[in-house]
């Protein structure tokens, strides 16, 4: 299924809870919106989760969705709340409390990409940015929640695994060994601890390093899907980037499949965490 702003991988059989979800890959530049940038296409790419899409592609082949970005992040971001508006990028918005995401220029129409690089020489309109979250933001978000009570329905609960990559410099401060992966929960907020922890297990047995919500706990998808209470959880996945392109080209590692085949593991391994539910609901 494809829209503007996603496309959706659906399984042949539908046999876990889990929802696999990728909303910084999105590679649909329109024309119109190069020309209204100021950077060269190449930099506009820069804020993107490159491939990611790519690396969690097997997931319906262990009987999870996987929704997939169309649109850009620099053109609108979902990992970003609609009302996260840019009052020095978009015409008409009033300054509201602070908020340190947008104020960086990374509200839900960003302002900037990658390295603080500014995407437009002036403003844009506020029709402009509100046919963005309408025509964008609006379907992708009701997709994702519509997966997500579709396996809240089917298995009794649902989890979320929102998968993203993180720059290799992000990771020069973090103190101890360098990890491969930082997984999100906002610091237990947004998923019940024992699936986390079965999420962990999952890439530190397929030989991956990882932390956990430093440097990323988790944004607005992880807080806002995530609702442990209501049965319905979020994991927020950062794959380092080195591990698998070079930043600076965009191109893919000559490995790139071995990671992808080792990452095809893992996704097996927490979707079948998720097919328990079933297989409970069935016992029933």
């Amino acid at each position: 299924m494809t829209h503007a702003a996603y496309h959706l991988l659906c399984p042949a059989i539908r046999s876990t809870c889990v929802v696999f979800a990728s909303p910084h890959s999105g590679r649909a530049y329109s024309e119109a919106f190069i020309r209204q940038s100021r950077l060269e296409s190449h930099l506009l790419r820069s804020s993107e989760d490159a491939f990611v899409d790519e690396l969690f592609a097997s997931a319906p082949d262990h009987g999870a969705p996987l929704l997939v970005a169309c649109t850009p992040r620099a053109y609108v971001d979902f990992n970003r709340a609609a009302e996260e508006l840019d009052s020095a990028l978009i015409e008409g918005v009033r300054r509201l409390s602070p908020n340190p995401r947008v104020a960086s220029g990374l509200g839900v129409i960003p302002r900037v990409v990658a390295g603080g690089r500014a995407i437009y020489d002036g403003k844009i309109s506020l029709e402009q940015a509100h046919a963005r979250i309408v025509g964008h933001w609006r379907p992708w978000h009701d997709r994702l929640q519509t997966l997500l009570d579709e396996s809240g329905r089917l298995f009794g609960r649902s989890i979320l695994i929102d998968c993203h990559s993180m720059p290799h410099e992000a990771l020069d401060n973090i103190g101890a060994a360098r990890p491969d992966v930082v997984i999100g929960d906002r610091f237990g907020a947004s998923a019940a601890s024992a699936i986390v922890a079965e999420v962990e297990a999952a890439l530190t047995d397929a030989g991956l390093r990882v932390v956990r919500n430093m440097p990323f706990a988790g944004a607005y998808v992880a807080q806002h899907y995530g609702k442990p209470a209501r049965r319905q959880h979020a994991i927020q996945i950062e794959i380092d980037r080195a591990l698998y392109m070079d930043e600076a080209t965009l191109d893919k590692r000559p490995d790139f499949t071995d990671l992808q085949h080792l990452l095809s593991g893992v996704v097996a391994r927490i979707a079948a965490m998720g097919a328990d539910d079933a297989r409970a609901l069935a016992a029933e």
